[in-house]
């Protein structure tokens, strides 16, 4: 009797223990296949879009908990791709993207907030042709079902928001004016991501 009773303490224990850890955040990877950051500017007034064919995002991310929680975001400049030979060959100068001096961009959160629901703030520092500027990146978060034979958890993450390319000096010298191009950029982004955890 005296045994079972300590065993029955001992449960007890045990799951008030687990109840009183908080739960921690999980460790997502991207899943490139099911993944897209697009850009879109102006062009007289006409909607000139690109894309971004290679860029990794890396998240520690609780729903429920989105304060201790990190996002980092890797971009290969260089893989910029606007649908045009010419527009490509022109966007490696150095008054656009300046392939040669700077091939990557990221974006590292200092701060994730929730909005409502599913929906939720990142405020980080996007680094871009060498220029850092606090940005807000708002995003929804969705459980996505795993395809066929997949392990793990996966979730998905999809917002835009709005950058102005003179604050990375995108577009400098003659194109600085924005009669001809724009003076924002629209990036879009859908990521699907993947927890073993």
């Amino acid at each position: 009797m005296m045994r079972r009773a300590l065993t029955a303490v001992s449960c007890l224990a045990l799951l008030l223990a687990a109840a009183a850890t908080p739960v921690r955040a999980a460790d997502w990877r991207m899943e490139a296949a099911g993944s897209r950051l697009e850009f879109t500017a102006l062009f007289e007034k006409t909607a000139a879009p690109g894309v971004f064919r290679e860029f990794d995002t890396r998240l520690r991310f609780d729903p429920e908990k989105p304060a201790d929680s990190r996002l980092e975001v890797s971009i290969k400049v260089v893989s910029a791709d606007m649908m045009s030979v010419d527009i490509n060959n022109a966007i490696r100068a150095a008054e656009w993207f300046d392939f040669a001096r700077f091939p990557q961009a990221e974006f590292r959160t200092t701060d994730i907030r929730r909005i409502e629901a599913n929906r939720y703030v990142a405020r980080g520092a996007l680094t871009l042709k060498g220029l850092q500027q606090a940005v807000e990146v708002p995003f929804t978060w969705s459980a996505v079902p795993a395809p066929a034979g997949a392990r793990g958890t996966f979730a998905g993450m999809e917002g835009e928001f709005i950058l102005r390319r003179s604050a990375f000096g995108i577009g400098s010298g003659e194109w600085a004016a924005t009669n001809v191009i724009g003076a924002e950029v629209r990036v879009k982004f859908r990521v699907r991501l993947r927890s073993d955890g």
